[in-house]
């Protein structure tokens, strides 16, 4: 093969390995670095609202585990379809368990505390349903790296695009992973009672 040839290919070669050890040194940095205390950087403190008006802080959950769930009550089906499942679930566990699930309106514009409490009335009393102000509750979305953006409609309405993932965190408030709730409701009670205290 004539020099220029090999040096032709040789050039390009080096620059592709040269790139993936900088890419392996990108990612190596960047799993290392930990944006909060949570595990993974998922999670982290904030501040919002119940439907009851009441302050919701991740101070006040700690002691017991908790499920977070970022949706919006105008949301047509994998809303309520996760809250409905979150239900059997926390039923399954019986009523006497110390269980919470968070549902935290990617919507504030519409999820008032009073909007909440009302579609929440069909579920578990003990899901829990969080708003507040846009910024509180971008803050919350951002700490739990969760996609949420506003798309408008035909008709001068919107829907709301969120990320769809349950959210497992510990009883101090640590991120522990996604939890299935598309399973048999005594299998994912099962799960989350290895995790109560």
């Amino acid at each position: 093969m004539p020099a220029l040839t090999q040096r032709r290919i040789a050039l390009p070669l080096a620059c592709f390995v040269l790139g993936l050890v900088m890419l392996g040194g990108l990612l190596a940095y960047v799993m290392t670095q930990s944006p909060s205390s949570a595990g993974g950087g998922v999670g982290g403190p904030f501040t919002l609202t119940d439907q009851n008006g009441d302050a919701v802080s991740d101070a006040s959950l700690r002691g017991e585990p908790f499920l977070v769930f970022f949706g919006f009550t105008h949301c047509p089906d994998v809303c309520p379809t996760t809250l409905f499942d979150a239900s059997e679930m926390l039923r399954a566990l019986g009523p006497s368990a110390k269980a919470k699930v968070l549902f935290v309106s990617v919507d504030p514009q519409r999820d008032t505390p009073e909007v909440l409490k009302s579609y929440l009335g069909s579920f578990d009393p003990r899901i829990v349903g969080l708003t507040g102000s846009q910024e509180a509750v971008d803050a919350m979305a951002k700490a739990y790296r969760v996609y949420a953006r506003k798309v408008p409609l035909k008709d001068g309405d919107y829907t709301m695009d969120h990320t769809a993932l349950v959210y497992l965190m510990d009883r101090t408030g640590r991120f522990v992973g996604g939890f299935d709730l598309k399973r048999a409701p005594a299998a994912a009670a099962a799960e989350y009672q290895r995790y109560l205290s």
